[in-house]
């Protein structure tokens, strides 16, 4: 049997006397994208900054791959594998492509005790990575910030699997952009799953998420709604239950109450 990636079990998390999250279990497994769907405040940000390291969990235990963890910060989340791509992904906007790619890990050349940017490798390991996941970018001096949003996300996910992710964990990557820019970058999150990591695509948006999903945890206001496999959900009633569910339709009733005469 293979172990997952990540296995979180009853996971809960308070803020004084603010419950957070509660009892949320979820898996991720490596060449499987797992969903993670809910409005604001359904504790979407709070689950992922547990798995990527930002907090700790209070409640329930965190497994990777296997072995019970809590981390201590992002950077030991990173070390064991865990990449998390947030909405304003945290780049340097009139920096150029190349630099922000390899920003934290830049190539040098030594002269004695003198280290200078190998820039040259620098562009080199952008350029290869980039086509590795069948991007295509011109120019890789244009400042990143001139780049479209899917382009941005596209080069984000690419310098996740480049170095070394085994999880990529996507913070609303397709929430402000258009239907085709959205595209781009599903479909580089089908190559990350294709080249077997194991993906957390955090959204609000169902038809985002059905296409590309392998399972689906759903969030409402701290705790889970429900948890599916593709197979047994389809997307209408995926989108019934993102929506509302039963308290849309009784909304829905009560509506038409008031409205007709």
């Amino acid at each position: 049997m293979t172990v997952p990636l990540i296995e979180a079990v009853d996971i809960g998390k308070s803020y004084g006397g603010v419950v957070a999250l509660q009892d949320v279990s979820m898996v991720v497994n490596a060449g499987e994208v797992t969903c993670v769907l809910g409005d604001n405040g359904a504790g979407k940000s709070t689950l992922i900054k547990i798995l990527s390291g930002v907090h700790q969990h209070d409640t329930g235990e965190l497994r990777i791959e296997g072995e019970p963890t809590r981390f201590s910060s992002p950077r030991e989340a990173l070390d064991r594998g865990i990449a998390t791509v947030y909405q304003d992904l945290a780049v340097v906007p009139l920096m150029s492509v190349w630099r922000n790619f390899v920003l934290g890990s830049e190539p040098v050349k030594r002269y004695g005790p003198i280290e200078l940017l190998d820039r040259r490798t620098a562009q080199d390991i952008t350029r290869k990575a980039l086509s590795d996941m069948g991007i295509e970018l011109n120019d890789l001096e244009q400042p990143v910030g001139t780049l479209s949003g899917g382009q941005r996300q596209s080069v984000a996910i690419a310098r996740a699997v480049h170095y070394g992710a085994k999880v990529l964990i996507l913070d609303e990557p397709t929430a402000a952009l258009g239907v085709k820019q959205a595209g781009v970058v599903l479909r580089y999150v089908v190559q990350a799953r294709e080249r077997g990591l194991g993906v957390v695509l955090i959204t609000h948006n169902p038809h985002h998420a059905y296409p590309v999903g392998d399972r689906f945890l759903l969030l409402q206001r701290g705790g889970m709604l429900g948890c599916y496999e593709k197979s047994e959900i389809d997307l209408p009633e995926l989108t019934r239950q993102m929506s509302g569910g039963a308290e849309l339709e009784a909304l829905q009733h009560e509506l038409q109450r008031v409205v007709t005469p």
